[in-house]
């Protein structure tokens, strides 16, 4: 007989009932044992689970005195760091509604979260984002106080500025002590916890409201495919906390007890695998394409002995993950193999991500199944799933319950899945969004008139009931001659390139598909010095003819099981990366193909001339 997910996802309800008040029972669970770790001034610090209770209470009873009141939007203005959570439980503690603004988001973008949401408060996290955040006040803004993570930006008190610092002074956590616990025990899973705005490809972005509850039914959903993690476990917090993933992950750490440790900049990852070694932690496809790419670019360097080594040594890792995956017998003979690949090649390649993971989640974007082969039979296991703000997750991979490469996992408990009559996913469940904030015919408009929230993808589920996704519908390219073409496809394998940043696929009403292609100087740039291409700037080799060739080789070796019409014709090499700043990517880097083609209206055109 199976599980009753219904019940029991009611006694976690009961139990945990609110985001702060499940955190507040972890503190008297696990005392002086670590909750965080970050590094600051070159060293790794820990805040035990006693000092994150303390932090908590002093931040609320801060918010308290700038009169936050039940329900009032508190914003988070920062990269990944401790303060993040501190700030983010803190104001739940108060019943207050966090918003997080992109730590890269410009002035604008955020001035658009602060009046929209109705930011009273607002966290920030260095002086860039400061400045930024002074800019969203006046003019009839709700923004009446600024609170700065960073203790060496100096904060302008008369417009309502204080350093966080002053905020946790010891004996703050003692003051509107009663206020914080009637608010704290009159607070419900019901409660709205979020408001988050996504990074959308077109239009303004839209606030998606998100509850307590909806975030517990995140929880229990991952929980249920992993061997439950314990207070043992570090996860790396990598991912911006801006987005869902990595809340609704973090969250779970804290839930179960594990170290969450704090990598402030995407950039640092290296470092950060090599110093934090997590057992867990969020990504995107992306990191993994990079690393994937990094491998075998430097084993083309290697004697041919060492190359059929470490292939000899991957493969044995393939197999050898296949079956213990699929719970047959390993054979002795492939046994003892895997013993010696492990202790020649294996380890080593684990070692890049701190050489103990156990399980790392991927999500965000496509992902390309022979990476994520290789991945997992390295022994970096990494579970491919699904979702959208709106609703997450709707699928998850794991090795408890099977990864099945080029699928997005299996749909999770709690969340019901149907296909329209035209191919679209659409879902229903506990971890479905209340509606967008202020914009109700938005909100219509995503839902079924009998409450299915569409999700905008296309895609079907197996008879093993792993979820795969084919397009998004309004991302599809449909060329003069009338095909459809799904870009994402074409730009996940092409930008598997270790010498490609970026990539924007064109051709919607045109007659073939062509592209724009950022290369990744930072490769590129030893490449042309090693092949003699002489320059004085990066920028100088996107108009040699060597480097032009260069590329088209590698497009074309990258696209060469694609069908005739999904393959790119025709390129352009940019000297200039597509940028947040310019509006032309998201903060969560997706390409906002309708803008790019727009402004680069010339250059598309010119690809398209005698053609």
């Amino acid at each position: 007989m199976g599980e009753n997910h219904e019940r029991q996802f009611t006694e976690m309800l009961e139990r945990d009932r609110h985001l702060a008040a499940m955190v507040y029972d972890r503190v008297k669970a696990y005392g002086d044992e670590t909750a965080f770790r970050h590094k600051r001034d070159g060293a790794w610090r820990a805040i035990t689970w006693n000092e994150l209770g303390r932090l908590m209470r002093s931040v609320s009873a801060a918010l308290v005195d700038m009169g936050v009141k039940p329900g009032e939007s508190v914003g988070i203005f920062s990269g990944n760091r401790p303060e993040w959570h501190i700030a983010d439980l803190a104001t739940l503690s108060v019943r207050g509604v966090t918003v997080p603004v992109y730590g890269t988001n410009s002035a604008r973008e955020a001035e658009y979260i602060v009046r929209d949401a109705g930011i009273s408060v607002l966290f920030a996290g260095n002086r860039e984002q400061y400045e930024k955040a002074l800019s969203c006040m006046g003019n009839g803004s709700p923004l009446r106080h600024i609170v700065v993570f960073d203790g060496d930006v100096a904060v302008d008190r008369e417009r309502g500025a204080v350093n966080f610092d002053e905020l946790v002074k010891p004996g703050r956590e003692l003051s509107n002590g009663a206020e914080l616990d009637a608010r704290l025990a009159s607070a419900s899973y019901d409660d709205l916890a979020t408001i988050i705005y996504t990074s959308g490809t077109t239009g303004d972005p839209k606030g998606v409201m998100l509850t307590h509850k909806n975030f517990f039914a995140m929880m229990y959903a991952t929980g249920r495919y992993y061997q439950r993690p314990s207070k043992g476990g570090h996860s790396l917090c990598f991912l911006p906390l801006s987005h869902v993933f990595e809340r609704a992950w973090s969250y779970g750490v804290m839930q179960y007890g594990m170290v969450n440790s704090y990598c402030p900049d995407p950039k640092l990852i290296l470092e950060y695998f090599a110093e934090a070694r997590p057992m867990y932690m969020t990504s995107v496809p992306r990191l993994w394409e990079k690393i994937y790419a990094t491998i075998f670019e430097r084993l083309q360097a290697a004697s041919p002995r060492k190359k059929r080594l470490f292939m000899w040594a991957v493969e044995t890792g393939k197999r050898h993950r296949s079956l213990r995956d699929a719970g047959a017998r390993v054979p002795a003979g492939l046994a003892l193999r895997h013993f010696f690949a492990d202790r020649l090649v294996l380890r080593k390649l684990r070692a890049v991500v701190g050489g103990r993971p156990v399980s790392y989640n991927v999500g965000g974007a496509a992902f390309s199944a022979e990476i994520n082969e290789f991945f997992n039979g390295v022994g970096i296991t990494l579970a491919q799933g699904y979702g959208l703000t709106e609703a997450f997750p709707i699928s998850v991979s794991s090795p408890e319950v099977g990864i099945r490469y080029g699928a997005c996992g299996r749909i999770v408990p709690l969340m019901q899945v149907r296909i329209s009559d035209e191919g679209e996913i659409q879902v229903k469940g506990p971890a479905v969004m209340s509606g967008y904030y202020n914009k109700p015919e938005a909100t219509a408009a995503v839902f079924t008139r009998d409450g299915w929230f569409k999700t905008g993808d296309v895609g079907h589920v197996d008879s093993d009931g792993y979820v795969r996704i084919t397009e998004r519908i309004k991302d599809l390219i449909i060329t003069s001659g009338g095909k459809n073409i799904a870009p994402q496809q074409i730009e996940t394998l092409v930008g598997e390139d270790l010498y490609i940043e970026q990539i924007a696929v064109i051709g919607d009403g045109r007659n073939y598909i062509s592209a724009l292609v950022v290369p990744s100087f930072e490769a590129l740039e030893p490449y042309a010095r090693s092949a003699g291409i002489p320059f004085e700037r990066p920028g100088d080799l996107i108009d040699r003819p060597e480097i032009i060739e260069f590329y088209r080789q590698r497009i074309e070796e990258r696209t060469r099981d694609l069908g005739q019409v999904e393959k790119i014709k025709r390129f352009t090499l940019m000297a200039v990366p597509f940028s947040q700043e310019n509006g032309e990517i998201t903060p969560t880097m997706k390409i906002k193909r309708k803008v790019i083609e727009k402004k680069y209206g010339d250059v598309i055109d010119a690809m398209y001339r005698d053609a």
